[in-house]
C-alpha cells in the first residue's frame, strides 16, 4: 500500500472538515454553511460513505480530503499530504524527500537564522532598538531570557533585512520563498516586518521555521506572523518547544498558553514546561507533538476560548492521549504572565488546581443556565450528553453522569439511557467504516482514471486533447495531481521532477502499463466521456440525497437555488454523454 493510500485508510473525512466547520447530520450526510465562501443557506456536503465533499453553493466544487485541505490551507499537493500523514500517524520515510526539496530547506533554515540574528543583533546592540527595548524591559524580561528566546527587532525601513540578507549571498526569490519579503503588485519587493519586535520560532530541533512579530504602539494588527512556508506551518508551530521539551518530559505534564509574553516569563520564572499554540486553537498535529513527550496537557488559555476548546476538541484529544486533559482558570482579566510576575507562588497554585476539562466544561455550561427550570436543565442535558458520550474510560464517564444528575435532578439510569441515545449508532459507525474502506478501495483502483492518465502519459499526441479535460473529473486527489502537473510539464522528466516523491511511484505504474496503440483517438474519446459520465452520475446522486432529504423536512436547503448557482443541468448533461457514446459506439461497428 503506498503512502497516500494508508493515510486515506486512517483519515475520516468527517472528523477532518469537523475541525474547521461545524458539521451537522444531515440524514447519510453531513452538511455545514460552506468553509471556503459565506452564504446564509447551507449549500456544503460531506459524504462519508464515499469519504467526498461538495459544494453546491458558489463553490459548485468538490473532491477528497487532500483537496480539501489543499483548498482550505492553500497550500499543494505535498503539502497536504504531510499535513495529513501527521494526523493520521503515517511516517513519511526520508527517502521519499527530494534531494533538491532538502537543500531547499536547509538555505531556507540558513536563511531564517540569519534573519534572527540580525534582528537580535539590532534589539541588543542598535540606537534605533531603543523603543523596542524599553517596550521588552518593561514587561520585565530579562537579558538571559531575551537571549534563551533571541527576541529581535525590525527596523522601520521598507528594505533594510533584504538588503542585509542579499549581501550575504541569498537571493530574492530565497526570501520570498521564506516569508522575509513580500513582492507587491508592480513587482517591487520589500521586508514584510518593519517597527516590530521580533519572536523567532523554533522547531522541536531548534532550527527557526519563521517569526511573530509585535507592534511597539497601540496599531492593529498588534501580532502578526511569517506565511505559510516549506518550513513554517501555523498550525504545526508550538512556541518555545525547543526550551521545553526536557521539562515537559521531566515533569510528565505540558501546560499551553496564549502568547509569546506568556511564555517567555513562564521559563524566565523557572516554569520550563510551557509551550504555546499559534493562536487559541489546537490542532492535532500540536496534539501530536506533545504527546511524544507526554499524555497530561493543561490549558491556561482565556476562559472563552479554553470552553470552545472542551466542547469542540478536548474530548478526542483525551481519548487519543489516554489521559485527562486539564483547564487551568485564569482570574478575571489576568494573563498567564500577569499572574507569574505577581509571584507568591499564585501559578503554581492555578497549575495545582486545574481541573478535568469536562468538568469545567459542565461548570461553564450550567453557569449559563438557570437550571431551576425544565427548559434549561433540558439545554443542558442536549449540550453535554453528547460530550459525555464520548468519553471512553467508563469510571470518568460515570463521574461525569453523577456530575450530571446532581445538576438536573434527572435519575443516573435515565441519563445513562439517554447518553446511548447521544452516541453514534454502533451499526452505523461500523458502516462508515466499511463504506471508508470501500471507497479508499473505489480511489486505489479507479479504472476509468487510471486507463485515461496511462494513454495520454504514453502518448504525448493526445496532449492537446487531454489539457481540455476539467481535473474535477478526478475522484482521486493522486490522479488530479498527476492530471494537473502533466498538463503543465513540457514532457515526463519535468512532470516527474514537478511531483512529489510520495506519489511518483504511481506515475511509473501508470508508464509501466502495456496499451495497445491502435485506435487511440477512440480510445481517448471512449476514456473521456465515461469520466464525465462518472463525474455527472456522482453529482446527481450526491444531488438526490439532498432533495429526499429536502422532501422529508430535514434540510434548509433550497434545491432550486441550488440548480440555478450550480449552473448545471446534470440529466440534460448525462444524455448528451449517452447520445456521444452511442455515436461512437455506432461508428465503431460500421
Amino acid at each position: 500500500m503506498g503512502i497516500v493510500d494508508e493515510i486515506k485508510q486512517k483519515i475520516d473525512i468527517v472528523e477532518v472538515i469537523g475541525q474547521y466547520t461545524k458539521l451537522t447530520k444531515a440524514g447519510r450526510m453531513f452538511r455545514a454553511p460552506c468553509p471556503f465562501h459565506s452564504e446564509k443557506r447551507p449549500s456544503f456536503f460531506v459524504y462519508p460513505e464515499q469519504q467526498t465533499w461538495h459544494c453546491f453553493g458558489a463553490c459548485s466544487t468538490g473532491g477528497d480530503v487532500f483537496s480539501f485541505i489543499m483548498k482550505k490551507e492553500g497550500v499543494n499537493f505535498g503539502e497536504a499530504l504531510r499535513l495529513l500523514a501527521d494526523r493520521a500517524g503515517v511516517t513519511i520515510t526520508a527517502g521519499a524527500e527530494p534531494d533538491a526539496g532538502a537543500k531547499e530547506k536547509d538555505r531556507l533554515y540558513q536563511i531564517n537564522l540569519a534573519a534572527a540574528q540580525y534582528f537580535n543583533n539590532l534589539l541588543i546592540n542598535s540606537s534605533t532598538g531603543e523603543k523596542a527595548r524599553a517596550y521588552v524591559h518593561g514587561r520585565g524580561l530579562k537579558p538571559e531570557a531575551i537571549s534563551s528566546f533571541q527576541l529581535g527587532y525590525s527596523l522601520n525601513s521598507w528594505e533594510s533585512l533584504k538588503q542585509y540578507l542579499v549581501g550575504k549571498g541569498y537571493t530574492e526569490e530565497d526570501l520570498l520563498t521564506a516569508g522575509l519579503i513580500i513582492k507587491s503588485e508592480t513587482g517591487k519587493t520589500h521586508d514584510r516586518f518593519r517597527d516590530h519586535l521580533m519572536f523567532p520560532i523554533f522547531d522541536d530541533r531548534g532550527r527557526v521555521t519563521g517569526f511573530g512579530a509585535r507592534v511597539l504602539d497601540d496599531s492593529l494588527p498588534k501580532y502578526v506572523n511569517s506565511p505559510q512556508t516549506p518550513l513554517f506551518d501555523k498550525s504545526g508551530s508550538l512556541y518555545g518547544i525547543n526550551l521545553a521539551k526536557s521539562a515537559i518530559r521531566q515533569q510528565d505534564l505540558a501546560v499551553l498558553v496564549e502568547g509569546y509574553m506568556d511564555v517567555i516569563m513562564a521559563h524566565q520564572s523557572g516554569f520550563a514546561n510551557v509551550v504555546a499554540p499559534m493562536g487559541t486553537s489546537i490542532t492535532d498535529r500540536q496534539i501530536s507533538q506533545i504527546k511524544k513527550l507526554t499524555k497530561n496537557i493543561a490549558l491556561a488559555l482565556d476562559a472563552d476560548a479554553a470552553g470552545e476548546e472542551a466542547m469542540l476538541r478536548c474530548v478526542s484529544y483525551e481519548n487519543a492521549l489516554g489521559a485527562e486533559v486539564k483547564v487551568i482558570t485564569l482570574p478575571e482579566g489576568k494573563d498567564p504572565d500577569e499572574v507569574i510576575k505577581q509571584g507568591g507562588g499564585a501559578w503554581e497554585h492555578l497549575v495545582a488546581g486545574a481541573v478535568p476539562v469536562v468538568d469545567f466544561t459542565i461548570s461553564v455550561a450550567a453557569s449559563r443556565l438557570d437550571l431551576s427550570t425544565a427548559r434549561d436543565k433540558a439545554s443542558l442535558m442536549n449540550k453535554l450528553m453528547p460530550i459525555i458520550a464520548e468519553v471512553k474510560d467508563v469510571a470518568r464517564q460515570n463521574h461525569y453522569l453523577n456530575r450530571l444528575a446532581a445538576l438536573t435532578g434527572v435519575n443516573q439510569t435515565r441519563l445513562e439511557a439517554a447518553m446511548v441515545r447521544a452516541k453514534p449508532d454502533q451499526k452505523a459507525k461500523e458502516t462508515r467504516v466499511e463504506a471508508s474502506a470501500r471507497a479508499l478501495r473505489s480511489v486505489r483502483s479507479n479504472p476509468v482514471e487510471e486507463y485515461f492518465l496511462a494513454l495520454v502519459l504514453q502518448h504525448p499526441e493526445l496532449k492537446a486533447r487531454g489539457s481540455e479535460l476539467p481535473v474535477e473529473y478526478f475522484e482521486s486527489s493522486e490522479n488530479g495531481e498527476i492530471f494537473t502537473r502533466w498538463r503543465e510539464a513540457g514532457d515526463l522528466e519535468a512532470l516527474k521532477s514537478s511531483l512529489d516523491p510520495a506519489i511518483r511511484e504511481h506515475l511509473d505504474n501508470l508508464l509501466s502499463r502495456t496499451l495497445p496503440d491502435t485506435r487511440l483517438e477512440a480510445k481517448y474519446a471512449d476514456c473521456a466521456l465515461r469520466l464525465r459520465e462518472k463525474f455527472l452520475r456522482n453529482l446527481e446522486t450526491k444531488k438526490e440525497r439532498i432533495l429526499a432529504l429536502e422532501e422529508s423536512g430535514g434540510s434548509e436547503v433550497d434545491l432550486a437555488d441550488l440548480e440555478k448557482q450550480q449552473k448545471i443541468e446534470v440529466r440534460h448533461e448525462l444524455q448528451k454523454v449517452f447520445n456521444q457514446k452511442a455515436k461512437i459506439s455506432k461508428e465503431g461497428g460500421e
